[in-house]
Formats: C-alpha cells, structure tokens, sequence
C-alpha cells in the first residue's frame, strides 16, 4: 500500500503521486526505487512538467533485489510539477518498496 509519511502544506498528491510546487525556489529531490525478484532492467525518472530531469537504473540478472536512486536540486517555478516514471521494465511489488522525496532547500 502507498504510505505518506510526512506532507506538510499537502502539496504531494496521493491519488496522483504529483508534487506541486507552493512556491519559486531550490528544491531536493530524491527517489530510491527497489525491484523485487525481477530479471528485467528497469529505469526510473523524475520527471519535471512532463520532462524527464534526471534518471537511475537497476539490471542485475542475478540478484532478487537492486535499487535504483538519484537525487538533484531544481529550481521550479510556483505550480510546476514532479513526479517518478518507470520509464523502462516493470516493478512487480509495484512501489511499496520504494521512496520519493522532496523539500524546499531556498525560497526565491
């Protein structure tokens, strides 16, 4: 099952998995995604207003489970938008095993 565990301001969006952005500013972002007893490569992107910023991949053959992680500050406007992609392979757990965050670091 998802789980938030902390969304002060409620500008991360369950339903959707979007964060909107309050505010113009620096921003942290992090993701760590784990595939379970899959032999395929997967890779996972933040993705910016629909853009993909930055990615990670996991394609061990022969380990039952691997991360993929990254992590970057963005400057982002008032509104724009955030969110992971599985861009390639399947997470057969789905995400449950998986993190996203993300915090003002400077408000501009």
């Amino acid at each position: 099952t998802s789980q938030v565990l902390v969304n002060i301001g409620n500008h991360f969006d369950l339903a959707s998995s979007i964060f909107v952005a309050p505010r113009k500013g620096i921003y942290s972002f992090s993701f760590h995604v784990v595939k379970v007893y899959n032999r395929q490569t997967i890779q996972v992107s933040l993705m910016q207003n629909g853009y993909p910023v930055i990615s990670a991949f996991a394609g061990d053959q022969d380990v039952t489970r691997e991360a993929a992680s990254n992590g970057v500050l963005l400057l982002m406007e008032r509104e724009d938008k955030v969110h992971l992609k599985l861009e390639r392979g399947n997470l057969m757990g789905g995400w449950k095993y998986s993190t996203f965050s993300g915090f003002l670091v400077f408000p501009l």
